[in-house]
């Protein structure tokens, strides 16, 4: 006699394993697990597309430090799951993958959604895995396997197919449960005491050390130890994207605003969680010296070669960070890497770094202080002035209560250096694979992972959740406002919006409609004189009313063009409580900007001059 269905004996696996939080999008089969898992007192948060809830599970793994959960249907909702799977892995984030499947006496005859979901994920996950049968013990070691398999060693993503016979069929017992509540986390590896002896010796002998902390710092929680020895052992710290907060901002040692002096002079540099890819100029001259010494620091030893363009690091270390971290500060014991702060002398590293901050901070601080002139559209600069200075009146950085979600080309890079952090794990953006529609799907998670009962991350007042969106990504996942409306979660988003991608085509209105009258009469192209026609591959509906997103389901929008409409409305949507906010603020087109990368500038200049590029990483 049946006493339950697979649904449920998945919907408490997962509740066993300590799952708090489930974000998906359902159908059949699997809309019989999310009901059972709600029955069960776990949160589901549906979504309307599956890239942005398996990016929300992405990022909740990340600010969580567990794995985050995500259900989707089989087939198509795989193929659209495939993103946040990816996204995952490039930046080693848990996630534990659940998606349902075809009968499994109609494989092979073109059934309902068919696909090998098992064959398909398997070059893209840690494990994916079928159960071995319908029975309640086989599917609860799978899903247990795959949970563990996601959160040990480097993290990353997990798949289990579920069938629909195996969800939908009655069972005649539960599994058995397990002997704790939860499963624990696994065990952190500790550093070879001779690896680190090796990197104390190079620390000693060096003249101009760096840190650089990446997000795998702040994974690790290991903020603890790197504020300790950062403080103590006076060593100037560069933080990537996400690794911002581990140590404060507002630290004298912070080389954030010399970045590229800071890599360019570091003799020694001490790499904790971070990979010299493209966001870090992949270790190379002349972005940095060409005899550097690299002592890399990470939980998985097959990221130890590749950094540095050599296929080696200097000192490479497999540990958990905060581990390492700690016994290198014992070991250094008596050892700083300035004895005093020769900020005033120019040519010692730290006087370079000082000389550095003071120009680019006066640049930075022009742009940002110069007034938007009547008529005139706000400069990124000038609105996150007004955004940054609004929202530190109404909650000072050091109390850490806002959280920042960051994405789009130009939003995501003038805002990374304007908005200062004191606490890790407050600032997310596109990350290592430069994922473009994640704002919408990290938002939710950052809210679930802050904010709702089960979340309790950290302890005391809610947080605000304050999403940064450039125009052209916020269109990947734009319909994921009608889910925080849903789930009354008051998400501040705030569209840059110049019309365009990278950069708007026109300056009014009437010189857009003419170029979407050219497109429509296939006029587009080059005139005689070489002037372009018609719309852009980059173009965008100009002015696009993206407050009305919010106001279709019930929140709040702001149309915003001045100075004083973008103080008030980041002011009052702030104080929402209830309803998600959308500021959509017109900011310049950038007419004339070319679109490119540093490093791809860098490469075309060595095809075109190899012998320029040679002498200068001399």
């Amino acid at each position: 006699m049946p006493v339950s269905t697979g649904a449920h004996v998945v919907a408490l696996t997962l509740r066993d394993l300590g799952v708090t939080v489930i974000f998906g999008l359902v159908g059949i089969p699997v809309v019989d697990i999310a009901e059972e898992a709600i029955n069960l007192g776990i949160r589901f948060i549906g979504f309307r597309n599956e890239q942005a809830c398996s990016y929300a599970a992405s990022a909740y793994g990340f600010l969580t430090g567990k794995p985050g959960v995500c259900l989707l249907v089989g087939g198509p909702g795989v193929l659209h799951g495939l993103a946040g799977i990816g996204n995952c892995s490039a930046n080693a984030f848990p996630s534990l993958f659940l998606a349902g499947s075809s009968e499994r006496n109609l494989i092979g005859k073109g059934a309902f959604q068919e696909l090998d979901a098992v064959s398909f994920l398997t070059p893209h996950t840690k494990l994916a895995v079928r159960p071995s049968s319908k029975e309640p013990d086989a599917v609860a070691d799978a899903i247990r396997r795959a949970y563990h398999s996601c959160w040990a060693g480097r993290p990353g993503p997990t798949f289990v197919d579920l069938p629909a016979d195996l969800v939908m069929d009655g069972v005649s017992q539960l599994p058995k449960q397990l002997l704790a509540a939860q499963m624990q986390q696994p065990a952190k590896p500790y550093p070879d005491p001779t690896i680190v002896s090796e990197a104390v010796k190079l620390l000693r002998g060096c003249s101009s050390p760096l840190v650089i902390v990446g997000k795998g710092a702040a994974y690790a929680r290991a903020e603890v130890a790197i504020n300790a020895f950062v403080s103590s052992r006076n060593v100037p710290f560069l933080p990537t994207p996400m690794g911002k907060g581990v140590v404060p901002d507002n630290s004298r040692l912070n080389a954030s605003s010399a970045r590229s002096t800071a890599l360019k002079e570091a003799d020694v540099i001490l790499l904790l969680g971070a990979r010299l890819n493209w966001i870090l100029h992949f270790g190379q001259p002349p972005k940095f010296r060409p005899d550097v010494k690299i002592v890399q620091v990470d939980i998985s030893v097959e990221e130890l070669g590749r950094t540095n363009g050599i296929g080696e690091p200097s000192i490479g270390i497999v540990s958990d960070i905060g581990a390492f971290v700690e016994e290198l500060h014992r070991r250094l014991n008596g050892w700083q890497a300035f004895s005093s702060n020769p900020s005033q002398d120019t040519s010692s590293f730290l006087g370079k770094l000082a000389a550095a901050t003071s120009k680019n901070e006066k640049a930075a601080k022009a742009k940002a202080l110069t007034a938007t002139v009547s008529g005139s559209a706000l400069t990124y600069q000038r609105a996150f002035h007004i955004i940054k200075e609004t929202l530190h009146r109404l909650s000072p950085p050091e109390q850490g209560n806002i959280v920042y979600v960051s994405e789009g080309a130009n939003t995501m890079d003038i805002s990374r250096s304007l908005f200062p952090l004191h606490h890790p794990r407050q600032r997310l953006d596109a990350g290592t694979y430069a994922t473009m529609g994640v704002g919408m799907g990290y938002s939710i998670a950052a809210y679930a992972a802050y904010n709702l009962p089960h979340g309790q991350l950290l302890q005391g007042k809610r947080k605000k959740i304050v999403a940064l969106e450039g125009d052209s990504a916020l269109g990947f996942s734009a319909m994921e406002i009608e889910t925080m409306q849903r789930q009354k979660m008051p998400i501040l988003i705030f569209v840059m919006n110049n019309s365009g991608i990278y950069h708007g085509d026109t300056a009014n209105a009437e010189d857009w409609e003419l170029l979407q009258k050219q497109t429509a009469m296939d006029e587009a192209g080059l005139d005689e004189s070489g002037k372009e026609k018609g719309l852009r591959s980059t173009s965008l509906w100009y002015e696009t009313r993206y407050e009305m997103l919010a106001e279709m389901v019930g929140g709040r929008g702001f149309f915003v063009r001045s100075e004083e409409e973008l103080e008030h409305a980041t002011r009052e949507s702030y104080h929402e409580q209830e309803k998600v906010c959308v500021v959509n603020v017109v900011v310049e087109p950038g007419l004339g900007k070319s679109i490119g990368f540093a490093w791809q500038q860098e490469a075309k200049k060595a095809r075109r001059d190899p012998t320029e590029v040679k002498h200068s990483k001399l």
